[in-house]
């Protein structure tokens, strides 16, 4: 045919040639095929934020694995215009890690006339073939289990077999293909005869509690358990994510408190301060106290537990609340996934007691084993569901010398007639009883420098009534060197924030302290911080991200 005759455009080529080709596969149009669209960056424009019209759209192959089953998604289309090659969608692909993002182990690329195939799991692209010899459903769905390593009984897959309580609609594609990642490890090891373990790492604000609703629902419906526990280790992750659990079980879904232990729910959502209450002290070694969770919940009890934000959660008596029902599937949630490395050695008995600390499961990736998905908040700004950050940091020139700390550090010399204190005794300490030379952040970890954190927080304050047109309601993070140290810079900022008030804004302040602005923008997040440095090499001592 002359070029000058292949004129439709990616739509045309889509509705006029693939899909009719794929018809002819057996791949019906009406439930097999969907069309996802992300809602579209956010990009800043001169300081102001500006929606993209159109986000990434993905040509997504689905098939139920039983008759009457829950359609999975098995492979990305890349549909391209007719007059281009067919190999070309592959490179937007794999730009975009579709197969990854919709968790798909098959992408595929065509310009209506021909495809190709790219398999993301061995990185080899196939020859162009005609769009006749498209994979039939069936053949696809088969490759899907083998290459996914799953039974292929319908009791075995009863999970995935069975369909959202809310409808696949009411998740975001990547919602969903976390869900799908789950359910495939949950079966492979309970296949293998093994206590599943799962990693879960999305970013924050990605939706991580309303993930977990829709995974127990699906798994309750399957009959793949019968009492399950949420943990969390804040009152307001807690009430955050009920709604999600309400709208997902109804009445099945409870919250835990002190006085109510919930037993008769299906799932329980609870914090990790409840399940660890004591009503007495403890009066010798030989008789321990038992918390709330152990008085109420006896071993075995729930058959899923999933740890939100495990990367901080699991140390301490999370270890216990796990042993107790080691044999139940354990999931975790994170946007960071902690490891720990334990130290080696040959003695038996001191590896022995390496194997049974507790510490082991403070690492998320020893004890889940890697992120079966993963959703980095920079993809979830490319899709338009994670809000752009503007990173501003700024250096610390103590003295107004001409290096920063970062470079030069803080020497003894510098700190000479300055007022420090311990950061935990808060007794005074002279000069003499620090190191020569001293990191910037060892200042704020270790040690109090008086002025420091007001001159920090005042400016900073300043920078956000500018940024705000002097207005300081702005979402921001401040990461700190410490607990001690977010401590003193929040309340700085509430100082800060509470005499803008009296003087610019003649308003009451709110009744508690706990809902000030400040509070709820330092936090501590610590497992945070040092992964993004470690990541991107930040080196400032002060980070602070202003979102759009």
């Amino acid at each position: 045919m002359p070029a000058e005759l292949l004129n439709r455009n990616e739509a045309q080529t889509r509705y006029e040639l693939i899909d009719p080709a794929l018809d002819g596969c057996g791949w019906n149009r009406g439930s097999d095929i969907r069309i996802e669209t992300t809602a579209g960056q956010i990009d800043i424009i001169d300081g102001k934020p500006h929606r993209r019209a159109v986000g990434r759209t993905d040509y997504i192959l689905r098939r139920p694995l039983v008759e009457g089953g829950e359609p999975i998604a098995l492979a990305i289309m890349e549909a391209k215009r007719e007059r281009l090659p067919a190999e070309h969608g592959l490179q937007q692909g794999k730009g975009y890690r579709v197969g990854e993002l919709n968790h798909v182990p098959f992408v595929f690329s065509s310009n209506g006339h021909q495809f190709v195939e790219y398999d993301e799991v061995s990185g080899q692209t196939s020859e162009s073939k005609l769009m006749s010899e498209f994979p039939r459903p069936d053949e696809l769905v088969a490759r899907y289990l083998k290459q996914r390593h799953l039974p292929t009984s319908a009791s075995a897959l009863q999970m995935l077999n069975t369909g959202y309580k809310q409808g696949r609609d009411h998740l975001r594609y990547y919602q969903d293909a976390a869900v799908r990642a789950a359910l495939e490890k949950i079966i492979r090891e309970k296949a293998a005869k093994k206590a599943p373990r799962v990693l879960l790492a999305l970013a924050t604000g990605s939706g991580k509690t309303r993930i977990a609703a829709a995974l127990l629902r699906r798994m309750l419906d399957a009959g793949a358990f019968g009492k399950a526990l949420f943990v969390c280790d804040r009152t307001e992750l807690r009430e955050n994510g009920l709604g999600d659990f309400l709208a997902a079980f109804g009445t099945d879904a409870s919250e835990v408190s002190t006085r109510n232990p919930q037993k008769n729910a299906r799932v329980l959502i609870a914090t990790y301060q409840t399940l660890d209450h004591k009503t007495q002290k403890r009066t010798s070694p030989k008789h321990p106290v038992k918390n709330f969770f152990e008085r109420n919940y006896p071993p075995g009890f729930f058959d899923v537990i999933v740890i939100d934000e495990c990367h901080r959660s699991a140390w301490g008596n999370w270890f216990d609340f796990l042993r107790a029902n080691k044999d139940g599937i354990h999931i975790g949630l994170t946007a960071t996934p902690r490891q720990i490395k334990l130290p080696e050695t040959d003695d038996k008995l001191t590896r022995q007691e390496i194997e049974n600390d507790r510490r082991k499961l403070a690492d998320n990736l020893e004890y889940f084993g890697e992120p079966v998905y993963e959703y980095p908040y920079l993809q979830g700004v490319a899709d338009g569901y994670l809000a752009p950050a503007k990173i501003e940091q700024w250096d610390v020139f103590h003295d107004g010398r001409i290096e920063p700390e970062r470079v030069r550090g803080v020497l003894r010399a510098d700190v000479k007639g300055k007022k420090l204190t311990n950061a935990l005794t808060g007794q005074p300490v002279t000069p003499d009883a620090i190191a020569e030379r001293t990191e910037g952040t060892g200042l704020d970890r270790n040690l109090i420098l008086v002025e420091r954190t007001p001159e920090m927080c005042a400016h900073l304050f300043k920078r956000l009534l500018a940024e705000g047109d002097d207005d300081p309601h702005q979402k921001t993070i401040v990461y700190c060197a410490s607990d001690h140290h977010a401590d003193l810079v929040t309340n700085e900022l509430n100082n800060l924030y509470a005499a803008w008030c009296k003087t610019k804004c003649e308003r009451r302040l709110p009744a508690s302290p706990s809902s000030a602005w400040p509070r709820t923008m330092v936090n501590r997040l610590l497992p945070i911080c040092a992964t993004v440095r470690n990541a991107t090499s930040l080196p400032p001592q002060w980070i602070c991200l202003l979102p759009a």
